[in-house]
């Protein structure tokens, strides 16, 4: 770790441990917002192939375009023979692990069990000196990762020690240079430990394990943000972080009540937080957050009161006004909430888009009866609506649902948080298609404004996102010019 410290002291980072995280990073001057914390290239990587990103992607830039297959294994596509070259020393290897393989076990390979494969096969080739090490390129940074293996449960421990055991069918390799009990161990590792890689609206391309970058830890209310430039891992500065400061990302979606993100973080990573936010766990102002974000609106919808249950059980009392909400009433609206989300569900998975529509409209209005302005369950719906209008090109009923969606995501996200940008983002280009030019403006502007913290602005998303900033102005003024000659 020596030599990891002191290639990191060049970037003005340093290693620490606590007692309650473990090892942490810590900032070794002032960062300003926007500024490049960190970079790393994956140990590893793999594209994602599944229902929700069907396309063949390039193992090496995971790009969607001009891919040829590999002749030899019939798995892995490239771009380009650049992208070829530079995943050769990896994949030749590799190549001839799969090649031997039957054609019935490889179409079945999920991504999951490809990156262990190549953990493998990397490993090999660094004791071989085939894949040199580096100051911040080792696979000593891999086995020096938290695998948690102590609080799996069995059912889960079986499951690694039985994909270990075909991981070793796959690379059938002498015992000597291979050990099943570290691969299944690695497995819980890389469930911790992997970040998923996505484009620059955040969209999932494929998994990477970027053994310094996991050292970074978690807060809901984080100074940093993790994005990808290409395959690239990149940590940006969200906020003025002050020398000695604790560089923090956020590990879940971070909208969401204390509980529930405390318990996305233990079910996934094993760890209850500690942050700032999570800290005030059943004090007045957590108490009324979750209710608003999760919890019962006022039986008065002029009031913006938060509901909490009474003292005989008898239902919920508004906070503000002291109305009392019946149990059964609002029983009764759950009953038909999650009939009917179950109902949208089918409708939207068997194709019958309109359907879906009206069955999602529904439920809009059912959450308005029961949930705050602000809740959650209401953003993921409109979320949902947004998508099947765009996959109608329904542009209108596209924007008019994604304005709707801005007052929740300012609410629950940070300042300069990609995804309030990115809403922006996608206002301002459904405003842009309709033609509300000074709408798409503002709304572009707004994008821009919060993604060159979190983007940068050297990426091909942002540099193009700047273009259209540019070109809806001049648009803009083009068609206020004749209003000035009048």
């Amino acid at each position: 770790m020596e030599e990891l410290q002191k290639a990191l002291n060049g970037k003005s980072l340093s290693i620490s441990t606590l007692p309650e995280k473990g090892r942490c990073l810590l900032a070794a001057r002032d960062f300003s917002p926007g500024e490049v914390i960190l970079s790393e290239n994956p140990y590893v990587s793999v594209p994602n192939k599944n229902k929700e990103s069907p396309l063949c992607k390039c193992e090496w830039c995971f790009s969607s375009t001009n891919l040829k297959k590999c002749s030899a294994c019939h798995v892995v596509w490239y771009c380009s023979s650049k992208c070829q070259r530079s995943d050769w020393k990896l994949h030749s290897e590799e190549c001839r692990v799969l090649s031997k393989v039957d054609k019935q076990r490889v179409s079945s390979l999920t991504p999951s069990l490809r990156l262990m494969v190549k953990l493998c096969i990397r490993r090999k080739l660094e004791i071989e000196k085939v894949i040199l090490t580096s100051t911040t390129e080792s696979y000593k940074y891999v086995e020096a990762l938290v695998s948690h293996m102590s609080d799996i449960d069995e059912k889960q421990l079986l499951l690694y020690a039985q994909m270990a055991n075909l991981v070793n069918l796959i690379l059938q390799w002498p015992d000597s240079q291979i050990n099943v009990k570290e691969i299944a161990e690695n497995f819980s590792k890389l469930a911790c430990n992997a970040h998923t890689i996505c484009d620059g609206e955040l969209r999932p391309l494929g998994t990477g394990l970027y053994p310094v970058i996991s050292i970074i830890n978690h807060s809901c209310l984080p100074n940093s943000v993790l994005v990808f430039e290409g395959r690239l891992a990149v940590v940006r500065a969200m906020q003025h972080i002050l020398k000695g400061t604790e560089v923090l990302i956020s590990y879940v979606d971070i909208a969401g009540s204390t509980l529930t993100r405390q318990k996305a973080l233990k079910e996934q990573y094993y760890f209850t937080c500690a942050c700032s936010r999570c800290i005030k766990l059943g004090q007045s102002d957590d108490i009324r957050e979750s209710t608003i974000l999760e919890g019962y609106r006022c039986k008065d919808t002029q009031c913006d009161g938060f509901l909490l249950r009474d003292s005989d059980n008898n239902g919920f009392v508004c906070q503000q006004c002291g109305l009392l909400r019946e149990k059964e009433e609002i029983t009764n609206l759950t009953k038909e909430l999650k009939s009917m989300s179950e109902k949208a569900s089918e409708l939207l998975s068997s194709g019958h888009k309109s359907k879906a529509i009206e069955a999602y409209k529904m439920i809009e209005g059912l959450q308005l009866q029961l949930y705050q302005p602000f809740s959650i369950s209401r953003m993921r719906n409109l979320e949902t609506l947004i998508k099947i209008f765009m996959e109608l090109e329904d542009w209108t009923e596209a924007l008019s649902y994604c304005r709707l969606t801005i007052p929740t995501y300012e609410r629950v996200y940070p300042r300069s948080y990609p995804l309030i940008g990115l809403q922006y983002y996608m206002c301002g280009k459904f405003e842009w298609l309709l033609g509300e030019t000074e709408a798409a403006v503002r709304s572009l502007t707004k994008a821009l404004d919060v993604l060159r913290v979190t983007h940068g602005t050297k990426s091909p998303f942002m540099v193009e996102l700047a273009s259209k900033v540019e070109e809806a102005r001049a648009e803009a003024l083009y068609k206020l010019h004749p209003r000035l000659e009048d």
